[in-house]
């Protein structure tokens, strides 16, 4: 039997009159996979809440304190998918700590493409309507939606950034997105392994042409085996390379 989820509000056990409180709220957020109490790319995490932090309410947010509420918030539990809310209220931060059964990735995807984009689609923020489209394209059969603007260039799925393989190695689409964790980690370690990891625009009429695709977020990384009706290749070595890639990112103790 799965463990409920435990949340908890700036330290303390979260009561319903608090979580009514902030349902309507808006904040930002963050979500990590924990393995025996440590995350891959803590700094980054901490980094995003800070920067958001900064840009929506104009205040900073210190990065031991949310350490301090993400370890209360563990207890004993030493795996866990674990999100880090950051709300507002009366000029200081209210920060929400989740912790529910950890999460892995399913392999492989199927996306549906949408005309949306995210607003600024740079922060993870909550003023957001990807779920909405995420729904539709599994009611539709397929895994997640695909964010596209109307023109067909591609940004991102609803829940993680898509890499496409090309013959210079690794393409991600240049359009308005969330740098994601996974992402970020990705660019750092593919060079290291002769793996070109770059940027450019991407297009729905140009997937058919691409060696394969792939998903990355905080739970892993999956191939992508068809967007809408195009199917895609699935080179086995060219995923494993960026899989290994990934398992290779040490983990940071909380």
């Amino acid at each position: 039997m799965s463990r409920p989820v435990h949340i908890e509000i700036d330290g303390h056990l979260a009561t319903a009159e608090e979580l009514w409180s902030t349902a309507s709220a808006f904040g930002h957020f963050t979500a990590m996979q924990v393995r025996a109490r440590r995350t891959r790319g803590l700094a980054l995490h901490l980094r995003r809440l800070e920067v958001a932090n900064r840009e929506l309410f104009e205040a900073g947010l210190d990065g031991e304190r949310v350490r301090e509420l993400i370890l209360h918030a563990l207890r004993d539990v030493e795996d866990a998918s674990v999100r880090v809310y950051v709300f507002e209220s009366g000029g200081e931060p209210t920060i929400i700590v989740t912790v529910k059964e950890p999460g892995g990735v399913s392999t492989p995807q199927r996306l549906k493409s949408v005309r949306y984009q995210r607003p600024d689609a740079h922060l993870k923020h909550l003023a957001t309507g990807q779920a909405f489209y995420s729904r539709l394209a599994r009611r539709n059969g397929f895994d997640d939606a695909l964010l596209t603007a109307a023109d067909g260039v591609i940004s991102e799925s609803a829940v993680a950034n898509v890499g496409f393989f090309d013959g210079s190695g690794v393409l991600w689409p240049a359009g308005p997105l969330l740098h994601g964790i996974t992402m970020q980690l990705l660019e750092r370690k593919l060079p290291e392994v002769g793996v070109a990891s770059r940027r450019a625009p991407v297009r729905l009429q140009d997937i058919a042409s691409f060696d394969g695709a792939f998903l990355a977020n905080a739970r892993g990384v999956a191939a992508v085996n068809q967007v809408d009706g195009v199917s895609l290749p699935m080179p086995a070595q060219r995923m494993k390379t960026v899989a290994d890639m990934y398992a290779s990112v040490p983990w940071d103790a909380i």
